[in-house]
């Protein structure tokens, strides 16, 4: 009977003890799969959180983070426009250069009385502008041309005074012949011509520079240039192009 009950109770025993720690191994199994799992889905939870708050505020704005930009880091650059400042310098008066040539005793009658317009009201003078004698205002160069070939046939210069009248101060007359302002110097250039020549191809030119001192002009410089006769004679064809020579 003891061992009945010895085998009994072991056996209960057994039975109690298989059960608790059945009950106790498989409580704890499951307690634990139950907190592994609960792990995994709060850090799961975790994450589409974070994922749910990145989603906003990449969507708060628009485009979120990519409206903003990577910051500057160049100064910005201002362009502030400058004020141009009126030129001062007065505009040089006009003057009626044929008006001064006609009522100018020093300009031959032949001239005046050539002087005509090639065209309506236009007549063969041109008029230059610039300081060459220190007066009180701008200087006139008149050149006068023939209306065909337009060469020069007379070159004044003329000073204005202090009352707003002009006075001649120079005047050359001769064929070919046109005076220029350079550099506050008169240069007056006179084409000379051949027996043979024509008016388009002179066979030279002289270059005269005249420097205005103790009130009057007075020559500093004097250039004679010879041009070539055969130029113009007529058409040729270049010459053809040769290899060069290799050593």
């Amino acid at each position: 009977m003891r061992g009945l009950k010895g085998s009994g109770g072991g056996g209960g025993a057994s039975d109690d003890a298989d059960t608790d720690g059945g009950s106790g191994a498989r409580t704890g199994a499951g307690r634990g799969r139950r907190l592994t799992g609960w792990a995994a889905s709060s850090t799961a939870l975790a994450g589409l959180a974070v994922v749910g708050l990145f989603a906003v505020s990449c969507s708060t704005g628009g485009t979120g983070t990519r409206d903003e930009g990577p910051a500057g880091t160049q100064p910005v650059v201002r362009i502030t426009p400058t004020a141009t400042t009126p030129s001062r310098a007065k505009p040089t008066p006009r003057v009626d250069a044929v008006a001064l040539l006609k009522a100018d005793t020093k300009v031959s009658e032949r001239v005046r009385t050539d002087l005509k317009p090639c065209t309506g009201d236009e007549y063969p003078v041109d008029t230059s502008y610039g300081k060459l004698t220190g007066g009180p205002g701008a200087d006139v160069v008149v050149n006068v041309m023939t209306c065909g070939d337009s060469v020069g046939v007379g070159t004044y210069v003329y000073r204005p005074r202090a009352d707003g009248t002009y006075e001649n101060v120079f005047t050359t007359e001769q064929p070919a012949v046109y005076g220029t302002i350079d550099r506050g110097d008169l240069v007056v250039t006179t084409q000379i011509y051949g027996k043979k020549d024509s008016v388009a191809y002179p066979s030279g030119e002289e270059v005269i520079t005249y420097h205005w001192a103790n009130t009057r002009f007075s020559e500093t410089d004097r250039v004679r240039n010879d041009f070539n006769r055969a130029v113009g004679a007529g058409e040729g064809d270049f010459p053809a192009p040769t290899e060069p020579t290799k050593n």
